[in-house]
């Protein structure tokens, strides 16, 4: 019989009843968890977002992690999967939700985003998804804070953060392709 060698011996290797640090388990399967949400997802930016979000569950809840029904690694993974299938669901009930206010709105004129803004910032802001725009009043007009935010919106302070920068960033391309437009 021959010896796996690892730099976290029990991690992956034979199964041991010792818990083994989080912060060693974390960075050990860091890469892993996010190339499984990657192939999972099939997207890199979700991909990240949810990678955090499983590690930040995983943290909360290490006490009841039990070596001795598994590897680190299934279970992180089992998280992962968990908090993907959370945000395809939550997902899919916000596009519903999308399509049955525009079915029910019809044609109505669209009020000013905020009362102030310059027709291209306006127009710029219409073109985002209602997740970007949502993030955007409630960090930039609402000025809520981020744990705030993430607990309006049921995601953590980090992806709340992400989700924010993301948002600007496409409402930045689009305001700089609607100049050279």
């Amino acid at each position: 019989m021959h010896a796996v060698s690892t730099s976290l011996p029990g991690l992956f290797g034979a199964r041991s009843t010792a818990r083994p640090d989080f912060a060693e388990v974390a960075e050990a399967s860091l890469d892993r968890v996010y190339r499984y949400l990657l192939y999972l997802t099939r997207d890199a930016s979700l991909a990240e977002d949810l990678t955090g979000e499983t590690f930040e569950r995983a943290l909360r809840s290490w006490r009841r992690y039990d070596p001795r029904r598994g590897e680190p690694i299934g279970w992180l993974c089992r998280i992962a999967r968990s908090a993907a299938l959370d945000r395809f669901r939550a997902d899919e009930r916000r596009r519903a939700r999308e399509r049955r206010y525009a079915s029910d709105a019809g044609e109505v004129a669209e009020e000013p985003f905020v009362e102030g803004l310059s027709p291209e910032l306006e127009c710029a802001l219409a073109g985002l998804s209602a997740a970007d725009r949502e993030v955007i009043v409630l960090r930039v007009v609402l000025e809520l804070d981020a744990a705030e935010t993430a607990l309006l919106l049921g995601i953590s302070a980090t992806a709340c953060t992400t989700r924010l920068n993301r948002a600007l960033q496409r409402l930045e391309d689009r305001m700089e392709s609607n100049a050279l437009a």
